[in-house]
């Protein structure tokens, strides 16, 4: 009797993953909690199944309010280790204990996920809503050391534990997550269920990820998880958690692997190998973007160069290639491919058609109406028929359009919005935009960047089809980057972090292909020690004081007040430091840093300097635009 109740809870489980999935894939997901209307979430990297990068719900931020004047840093959260993996975002979560709050998910590389009130101005001072750890090093559980992978990869990672951005499925508050970590010298990677609420573990969670296919030759072939890393974004699609791994930057000893596990029990459905009949290669890492997932229950990747390819004659190798595999009958296997006729270029170049992620493009009215976008380091986009591939071809490649573009080596995946595809370019390329119409892009760009040196993968908010707005990470060093936004109609730069005053917006060092967040009128970036929250300034309203006159040493007879104004809600707001100063002309205040009250309203006195003169005198707070100086007079 209690393995039938099992199984019939089982059922039921999965029953309501597969409805949640239909109403993703329509667009109609309800939220967690009753939330504000407008409010989104972001509950898989790049937005949707489809990766497609954007938020068509945003209705605060517009190319005309993101700029300097109005638009900045507005305050950090700590975090204990390097963030690789894209922040998630949910409004409206029922923390017990603790209300309802708006609340952002952060996954670090010690193997730690925080959950942030995403609107809290108390910066470093607030404490997160919960945090959960992985590691316990006092009982021999750390993350896994850079030189444990077994060389030095490229992107200088000092510990590996959270790198693939997680999942999140509203309909059971459960987050998906791998962490890696070293548990006495042996490499271990779990898939956790946490809840979202509390942080605690579900399903009879964690479950150690393993398995093994057999290769052509009768051999089987382990995941061997020292020299593996779980790079791209979690899937979350029909009731499973799809996985990817490669390597650790140097294919050694590693393959592309994809692991389904079921999310309501974590049990493993599916297991498959890139590249089993040799030693190594085909990774799946696609510079952190996740796999992605259609409608009908299929799952889309690239595969990396070092990776040899001869499915076409029989094998099972799938080098430098975009894979289709589905879940049926208890296996995972591939469906569809296409491959390069350069393949073999490719690999020797080591021109990873997979360091680009895969995009699943809405349906099309031309003659091919299902359609994926794919490019790599050749900086070559393939648009593919999702219905048939074209598999490979040594003549020439059997795609609907390919396209040699001016983008250098592509690192990312596209962003696509209103009929247009953005590709960010690297080592001194620009962006560019192209235009799509019935199943096929424009041969040239519609628009473009500046020249300039991306960072990390494209994000684009808007709200349905205007105010488009792209989101990247660009400038000289992963150590020194900057937050822009560009307009979506003709990629001018509105906002750039580096152009605020005073050094306002600086960003702190960031990973290799970080993505920002955009959610409810605000961005989110990880860096290697915080949490950077971007977004609308709020207004200090001059309310009276200013163009006073007065005899030397005197005090004013009417107070210096202003008025806290909320940039999203347009409320007063307490509890905001107001700095006062008259920049060194020789009079006093009163209290030069007073707080705004429940009013909002902050005031101080002033007593002139003892000598004549025009006093100017600045009032500011931080994220807060200033009102114009004050002018007194000192007769």
């Amino acid at each position: 009797m209690e393995q039938t109740m099992n199984r019939w809870l089982q059922l039921w489980l999965a029953l309501c993953h597969e409805l949640h999935q239909l109403f993703f894939a329509l667009g109609v997901l309800t939220l967690i909690a009753p939330s504000v209307a407008g409010q989104v979430s972001v509950i898989t990297e790049r937005n949707d199944n489809a990766r497609t990068g954007q938020n068509v719900s945003e209705t605060f931020l517009t190319p005309n309010n993101v700029t300097p004047n109005y638009f900045g840093k507005l305050f950090t959260q700590k975090v204990d280790g390097l963030v690789v993996a894209q922040p998630l975002y949910l409004p409206g979560v029922a923390i017990p204990g603790a209300g309802t709050h708006n609340v952002v998910y952060v996954a670090t590389q010690h193997d730690s996920v925080f959950a942030f009130d995403a609107d809290n101005d108390k910066g470093s001072n607030a404490s997160p809503l919960w945090t959960t750890s992985f590691i316990n090093p006092s009982g021999g559980v750390t993350t896994e050391s850079g030189t444990d992978q077994g060389c030095a990869p490229e992107t200088g990672f000092t510990e590996i534990g959270i790198m693939g951005t997680p999942v999140v499925d509203p309909m059971t508050n459960t987050l998906y997550i791998v962490a890696k970590t070293n548990e006495s010298g042996s490499y271990i990677f779990r898939l956790h269920a946490l809840d979202i609420t509390t942080g605690q573990e579900k399903f009879g969670g964690p479950v150690m990820i393993t398995g093994s296919v057999v290769n052509s030759f009768g051999a089987t072939v382990p995941l061997v998880t020292q020299h593996q890393a779980q790079r791209p974004g979690l899937l979350l699609l029909n009731g499973n958690v799809y996985i990817g791994f490669g390597s650790n930057g140097c294919d050694y000893n590693a393959h592309g692997w994809v692991f389904a596990y079921n999310a309501a029990t974590l049990q493993q459905t599916g297991v498959f190998n890139t590249t089993p009949d040799q030693a190594q290669g085909g990774s799946v890492w696609q510079s952190g973007t996740g796999l992605a997932g259609d409608s009908d229950g299929n799952v889309y990747f690239a595969t990396a160069a070092i990776g040899d390819f001869d499915a076409n004659i029989g094998g099972m190798d799938f080098g430098d290639t975009v894979l289709k595999l589905n879940l049926s009958e208890g296996a995972l296997n591939w469906v569809d491919y296409f491959t390069p006729s350069n393949q073999n270029f490719l690999n020797t170049s080591d021109l990873d058609l997979g360091s680009g992620g895969v995009v699943l493009l809405p349906d099309q009215h031309g003659r091919n109406h299902h359609l994926l976008l794919a490019a790599g380091k050749e900086g070559v986009i393939y648009l593919v028929n999702r219905d048939d591939m074209g598999q490979y071809n040594q003549s020439m490649d059997n795609v609907v359009e390919e396209l040699s573009t001016a983008l250098g080596q592509i690192y990312s995946a596209p962003i696509y919005w209103n009929g247009t595809v953005y590709y960010v370019g690297t080592q001194n390329h620009p962006m560019q935009a192209y235009s799509l119409s019935k199943g096929m892009l424009s041969t040239v760009p519609v628009a473009q960047s500046v020249l300039m040196y991306a960072r990390g993968l494209p994000s684009l908010s808007a709200n349905g089809t205007t105010n488009g707005l792209v989101w990247l990470l660009r400038g000289p060093s992963y150590n020194a980057p900057w937050l822009t936004a560009f307009s979506a109609t003709n990629l001018a730069i509105t906002y750039s972090s580096n152009l605020a005053a005073g050094n306002r917006d600086t960003l702190g060092p960031v990973a290799h292909f970080a993505t920002p967040t955009i959610a409810d009128g605000k961005v989110y970036v990880g860096t290697t020690t915080q949490l950077a929250v971007y977004g609308l300034m709020s207004t200090l309203r001059a309310i009276g004081g200013s163009g006073q006159s007065g005899p030397v040493g005197t005090t004013l007879p009417k107070p210096l007040t202003v008025k806290a104004i909320d940039a999203y809600s347009g409320n007063v707001v307490s509890g905001v430091t107001v700095t006062f100063s008259d920049r060194g002309a020789g009079g006093s205040f009163g209290n030069p840093t007073p707080l705004t009250g429940s009013d909002g309203v902050a005031s101080t006195t002033y007593t002139l300097p003892s000598a004549p003169r025009a006093v100017s005198i600045a009032i500011t707070a931080p994220a807060f635009i200033s009102p114009l100086p004050y002018k007194e007079t000192a007769q």
